[in-house]
């Protein structure tokens, strides 16, 4: 959690004139707001050096007509983000490609949060490869935000809800949400699955251990042992264990009913195996009733 635990690190919004980047900056402002940490509203242009297919450069009238409607969106934005409390904001203006800004900006933020619909730009990112590079490479957690989530609510008391699997970005989202729990004052709900046919843990040296306990009973310990010390980190956050014999992403769907925020790892192992790349991933990011918190591993861990 190093960047969440930098005392102002920014949350950093990507804007354009969508109805999911708008609904992304009232969540990322009403998130900015309990986290007490600045927000900064970016659009990144982008702009082309040359026109497809031709050595000659966009007009410069062109260039200044993109900038104007960027400052439009970045100003609707910031009133938006103001009207939700008394939080610092900062928007800018910037003429980078969004991936390779967002990527850098990561560096230092606490969050970069993104909407998401089948526009273009930002708010099309977490359909296709933009996202993916932003997940591979960003240095901070990513939130989806879809234009078709209910509406922002300020005050939400329900849950956030956390994929474990034991791996140590597992161990990373947790962190994550248990900081998200304690800024809301919610309950956090730790969901582990597991599967008869799950070989590498059927026949593991933990179960062996202990005479061949039953496999549920297995994976319940797996669980405690991935929350122990963490409520002695976060004594104000309940914490819900759910242990249940299903497939990760249906599970977790069926959780995002109830959540206001799911937190999950971008790689891991057992039931989350390679989520940012298969089949669970894909369902969290595309179905998910509520945003969707994507940690990121240590540099190290890459």
């Amino acid at each position: 959690m190093t960047n969440a635990n930098q005392g102002n690190a920014p949350i950093v919004v990507g804007v354009d004139s969508s109805e999911a980047s708008l609904r992304a900056v009232r969540w990322a402002a009403n998130t900015a707001a309990k986290h007490h940490a600045p927000l900064h509203l970016v659009h990144a242009a982008g702009f082309p050096d040359l026109y497809v297919g031709s050595n000659v450069p966009p007009p410069e009238a062109f260039k200044e007509e993109l900038r104007e409607k960027a400052w439009e969106s970045l100003h609707q934005a910031k009133r938006v983000a103001e009207q939700i409390g008394d939080i610092q904001v900062e928007a800018r203006f910037e003429t980078d490609p969004p991936v390779p800004y967002l990527i850098h900006a990561s560096r230092t933020a606490r969050m970069i949060v993104l909407g998401s619909s089948g526009h273009t730009g930002f708010a099309g990112m977490m359909l296709g490869s933009v996202t993916l590079s932003l997940v591979s490479h960003a240095r901070c957690p990513v939130v989806s935000i879809r234009d078709d989530y209910d509406e922002i609510a300020i005050s939400d008391d329900r849950p956030v809800v956390v994929g474990v699997d034991g791996s140590p970005l597992s161990e990373r989202a947790l962190g994550y949400a248990f900081d998200e729990a304690s800024f809301r004052g919610v309950e956090l709900v730790a969901v582990h699955t597991w599967s008869d046919a799950d070989s590498e843990f059927a026949f593991s040296q933990a179960r062996l251990y202990y005479d061949w306990e039953p496999l549920r009973d297995t994976e319940e310990r797996r669980l405690a042992e991935r929350l122990a010390g963490w409520p002695e980190k976060y004594p104000d956050v309940h914490v819900r264990r759910v242990v249940v014999r299903d497939r990760p992403r249906h599970e977790l769907l069926e959780w995002s009913k109830k959540a206001q925020l799911v937190v999950i790892g971008s790689r891991g192992r057992g039931g989350f195996r390679g989520m940012l790349l298969g089949s669970t991933s894909q369902a969290l990011t595309h179905n998910a009733h509520c945003p969707v918190m994507i940690a990121r591993p240590e540099p190290d861990e890459d």
